[in-house]
């Protein structure tokens, strides 16, 4: 049993649950501060904390789980993705689908810990469906990156909904940070996305899947990551013009611009004829630019 959940850890990439969760917390630290904020201040509850990580750890493993199932045959098919898990043969898929439906119901119930804000238990459902159906979407939409770039966008507004949810039924403006926010994480994702895809154009291609690369071709897609992270560089700028119930200073400004400096530096990895770094710059720029993030904006709003 625990060599099958170690496979199943390994299979999700649990340790790539870091890409969301700093933009969740983020989101939340933003909350937390609004509540202290507001007259008279609102406490904080450590049961909120717990219910944002679980919900993040367990939507996110879902979401995995169902994006391996669906995507078994085509990973068998292609020569960089054979030798994961399903493919391998390493786990069945009866395995993976009940993992799946485990943590689909563990996030589910992870929603009460914010009882008696009942806004992120009526939307449990609803967020899972989006999770799910980005698996299928290369077979209709080349816009698939853009999908997963919106499932992770849902990271930071159910975290800012699952605080400040009973706020927001009398004022649903109140949301608009995290929207913002969650508008950054959506070109950040579908960005870098869009990169790491360049590396299957020509499978895609030949199996019928849609994908930026395999419409555009591999220069044009890297020019559209490159546009996409100036959006997220631009809404992140614009992040403390609505966030009006907090404030958020220089330290975030210097962020930001750590932030810009490090984009640059993951497209100056990748070029048209050389893609061999892409994994550098999938996984080692972007958890450094979400954790980084997460340790400035905090920073900003403490002091």
């Amino acid at each position: 049993m625990w060599r099958r959940l170690r496979l199943i850890l390994e299979m999700i990439r649990f340790s790539h649950t870091l890409f969301a969760l700093p933009f969740a917390l983020l989101a939340a630290a933003m909350a937390w501060a609004a509540d202290a904020a507001s007259d008279p201040p609102r406490p904080w509850r450590w049961q909120d904390l717990l219910g944002i990580v679980l919900c993040m750890v367990a939507a996110r493993s879902a979401a995995m789980a169902i994006n391996r199932l669906a995507d078994r045959r085509t990973d068998a098919a292609n020569p960089r993705t054979a030798g994961r898990h399903l493919p391998a043969g390493l786990l069945s898929a009866a395995s993976v689908a009940t993992f799946a439906v485990a943590c689909g119901a563990a996030f589910v119930a992870a929603t009460l810990l914010f009882l008696p804000n009942r806004l992120p238990l009526y939307l449990s459902i609803p967020v899972l469906t989006v999770l799910a159906a980005y698996s299928y979407t290369k077979r209709f939409t080349s816009l698939s990156h853009f999908w997963l770039g919106l499932s992770l966008m849902l990271a930071p507004v159910s975290a800012w909904i699952a605080i400040r949810g009973e706020i927001m039924l009398g004022y649903p403006t109140d949301v608009l940070p995290a929207v913002v926010l969650g508008g950054a994480v959506l070109f950040w994702v579908a960005g870098f996305d869009i990169i790491y895809a360049c590396q299957d154009v020509d499978f895609d291609r030949a199996a019928g899947l849609n994908s930026v690369p395999a419409r555009l071709g591999v220069r044009r897609s890297l020019r559209l990551a490159a546009l996409c992270h100036a959006a997220m560089i631009g809404l992140l700028a614009a992040l403390p013009a609505v966030a009006t119930q907090i404030s958020l200073g220089w330290i975030y400004g210097a962020g930001i611009a750590a932030v810009a400096v490090l984009l640059i530096y993951e497209h100056a990895l990748v070029r048209p004829d050389d893609l061999s770094r892409v994994n550098r710059a999938f996984f080692h720029v972007n958890a450094v630019i979400s954790l980084g993030l997460l340790i400035i904006g905090v920073l900003d709003l403490w002091l």
